[in-house]
């Protein structure tokens, strides 16, 4: 009776063995979890802060060699700046808004201040240039708008229209009046105000003329750096 027993014991264990092993062939493996990845650096791809992008927008300023560009004046004439200075031509430029009171103030109340300079400097190989980057529409933006303030100023020299704003953008212009003298290999001589006088008046010190004669003088220029003042350049 015991070996009877015993024999089913055995016998039961081995159904329970090979059903195991039919299911555990039957029954896939559950593969691992996949581990999150992290993407390779690309150096091509370069992230909001990344210091190379601000230093390739970086603003030219005095020392630096001044964007070129070629704009149409209001009487229809193209000037390009690198054309005056090949002629060793010393180009002062003035960002330029008709409508702006800090432009404004050197013109009306008995100021002259640009066309004082324009006067003083022609013969000596300056040239005068205006720049109104005004799109379309904005303040002191258009044709119409700024021949009749040429006009009503009496002003002499190429005033020039820069309506896509790519001449203001390529010099980071922020300002009317923002002022920047480019000597005849190109550079940047000058970058800033045109005076010391942020307020409603004249300043007693023109960094402008003040520039323009150290320059002529073949002297460093001692101030090449100031803050420009003004309204915002209406892009």
């Amino acid at each position: 009776m015991k070996t009877m027993w015993i024999k089913m014991l055995v016998g039961t264990a081995a159904i329970v063995m090979a059903g195991t092993a039919m299911a555990q062939q039957t029954t896939p493996a559950t593969p691992p979890a996949a581990k999150p990845t992290t993407p390779a650096y690309d150096p091509a791809v370069k992230s909001k802060g990344d210091k190379a992008d601000k230093a390739a927008v970086k603003a030219p300023t005095a020392g630096d060699n001044a964007p070129d560009f070629t704009l149409k004046g209001l009487d229809g004439k193209d000037v390009t700046l690198s054309a005056l200075t090949k002629q060793g031509k010393i180009v002062v430029i003035q960002w330029f808004n008709p409508d702006c009171p800090f432009v404004a103030k050197h013109y009306e109340k008995g100021a002259n201040t640009f066309n004082d300079l324009n006067a003083k400097y022609s013969s000596k190989n300056v040239v005068l240039v205006g720049i109104n980057s005004g799109a379309p529409g904005n303040q002191g933006a258009g044709k119409a708008r700024n021949e009749k303030s040429v006009k009503d100023w009496k002003i002499a020299y190429p005033m020039l229209l820069d309506e896509s704003g790519v001449v203001g953008k390529s010099y980071d212009a922020k300002r009317t009046p923002e002022m920047f003298i480019v000597t005849p290999d190109g550079k940047i001589a000058y970058h800033g105000a045109i005076d010391d006088d942020k307020g409603n008046g004249v300043g007693k010190t023109n960094y402008v003329a003040k520039a323009l004669d150290e320059i002529l003088a073949k002297s460093n220029v001692t101030t090449a750096k100031t803050e420009p003042y003004g309204c915002g350049v209406k892009y």
